[in-house]
């Protein structure tokens, strides 16, 4: 497999080589977009739907990133708005994040398309086995988000109008079956006379089909773990391609220009104008305590993060205050001084700039995914090095440039940090003495690797844990409850969002009922 800097040369590479490709199909979308209509679908290779689909799925995850962001206490509420309703209460109707679920499912149907258009067709082995892979992605998000979900009759447009909910368990044991028979196609596909590559479509992993399979391991290990002890799966093996080890960026060659910016820039930065993104939320200070000492010393992460560091806004969710500090232009989570929007870009951080990649998955979370199931048992390998790696390449995705450079060694500061955190066991894996200390330290660092980059994975996480450590009724550094929760739990927080308000109108006899935002687990949460 290259190297992280041979990676980096490809995927530059491979991003001038698909930009004038592929920003022609995301500026063309409408009329590509197979899901306008279902009983009369749009005919599309499935070298043009690929990139388009990848697209979208950037555009999916960044609304996911806004959703976890605000129920994990990376963000609270700023100064000078109002009207924040149930993000205070978490009272949540079937009207609150209702995006996730037509998004999701619009992705899905783009996946399923080119699954139906190169199922059995040799030549489409690699297309076929990338959709698959991205369907269990797309699916897991809903499973993890709303539990039971359409699955089995979903996606088969005007064959079936009202598909029953498959249960959340089964679709897991599904996904991943998915996956390992996408490993198998691939395997098929090189040794395939006249097989068509991915390439250009691919805006990805540029083409590089051992990428492909890495993922597919890696997500299938995000299901096993998650799921352990609750899903009877087919296999619990992976194959030999390893997980992934360097971030999983889709870029079709993002600019400034009108509709073409990575979309958690657009949503958080700037426009294409220049104009501001949002302002109505601030970082909380719980997840700030990580970062100034409050919790634990991370001065370099903390600067490459946030505006101002140390002295940036925070707030406990809920409080409104005329002291509050607003939002300044590009959010707290541009951390440059400039704040021109037609000019800012190219920094550290989460938003990083408009022409930045958008994070599938990190190898952070991939690392400490692998660390976790060498814990209880469901994977090979040493925790603590594993650990240890998924420090080292937070720093490393948390200090890149949008073309993955450098000003500061991602392995010196990654062992400085943990030389200054030295005497807790959140960051010295020598002190987490028993299964809970290391498992506790694990979520802890991956809550901060995500923090802001994919925050529904922290949000999943934590409802599945319960790290990192929330004390309901504690200050504002020990939760991230909002101070106005009318949640009946211990923690004051939700344990999820409820169906959307369509699904209600349109698939009425199969949504389930009842469902509250409270008491209504995922099955695999607390």
């Amino acid at each position: 497999m290259m190297n992280f800097k041979n990676s980096i040369v490809m995927k530059k590479i491979n991003t001038i080589l698909v930009a004038g490709l592929v920003m022609l199909v995301v500026s063309c979308q409408k009329k590509l977009d197979i899901n306008a209509d279902p009983n009369s679908a749009t005919s599309a290779t499935p070298e043009l739907v690929l990139p388009q689909a990848l697209t979208a799925t950037a555009a999916n995850l960044s609304g996911f990133n806004s959703y976890g962001a605000q129920l994990v206490g990376y963000s609270a509420n700023a100064g000078g708005y109002g009207g924040f309703g149930t993000s205070f209460t978490y009272n949540f109707t079937a009207s609150d994040f209702a995006g996730r679920w037509s998004s999701s499912y619009d992705n899905l149907e783009d996946y399923q398309y080119i699954i139906d258009n190169t199922e059995g067709k040799a030549k489409y082995r690699y297309f076929n086995a990338a959709a698959r892979i991205m369907k269990s992605i797309g699916f897991q998000l809903l499973v993890d988000a709303y539990n039971d979900v359409p699955y089995s009759q979903a996606l088969k447009g005007s064959a079936v109008l009202n598909p029953k909910y498959d249960s959340a368990t089964t679709i897991y044991k599904s996904l991943a079956d998915d996956l390992d028979k996408a490993i198998a196609l691939i395997n098929a596909g090189d040794t395939t006379t006249g097989v068509t590559p991915l390439g250009k479509s691919d805006v990805l992993f540029g083409g590089d089909t051992d990428y492909w399979k890495q993922l597919a391991n890696t997500i299938k290990l995000r299901l096993i773990v998650r799921a352990s002890g609750k899903v009877t799966f087919t296999n619990t093996t992976f194959s030999s391609d390893g997980f992934l080890e360097e971030d999983a960026l889709i870029n079709p060659g993002y600019t400034r220009d009108n509709g073409k910016q990575n979309p958690k820039w657009n949503t958080w930065g700037f426009s294409y104008t220049g104009s501001d993104a949002n302002k109505a939320w601030i970082p909380s200070k719980y997840i700030f305590a990580f970062y100034n000492g409050g919790k634990l010393t991370d001065n370099v992460r903390g600067e490459a993060t946030y505006y101002k560091f140390p002295t940036t806004g925070t707030n406990q969710l809920g409080i409104e205050s005329n002291n509050l500090e607003s939002c300044p232009s590009g959010s707290f989570w541009y951390p440059s001084t400039v704040r021109d929007g037609k000019t800012a870009g190219s920094t550290t951080g989460a938003l990083k700039g408009p022409d930045a990649g958008y994070p599938l998955i990190t190898a952070a979370e991939s690392y400490f995914l692998q660390a976790e199931a060498a814990v209880r048992n469901i994977a090979t390998g040493d925790a603590k090095t594993l650990f240890n790696n998924g420090i080292t390449a937070a720093f490393s995705y948390v200090l890149a440039y949008p073309d993955g450079s450098h000003d500061l060694d991602p392995s010196t500061s990654a062992t400085d940090y943990m030389t200054n955190n030295a005497s807790t066991h959140l960051v010295n894996f020598d002190l987490a003495t028993t299964d809970d200390k290391k498992i506790e330290a694990i979520i802890t660092q991956k809550y901060i690797a995500l923090n802001f980059v994919n925050s529904e994975e922290a949000w999943n996480e934590y409802r599945r844990t319960k790290y990192p450590t929330n004390i309901a009724g504690g200050t504002a550094t020990q939760t991230f409850a909002s101070t106005v929760s009318e949640s009946s739990r211990a923690d004051k927080l939700p344990a999820r969002i409820v169906y959307p308000s369509s699904e209600g109108a349109y698939n009425s006899a199969n949504v389930p009922k009842n469902i509250s935002p409270f008491t209504s687990l995922i099955f695999w949460a607390q």
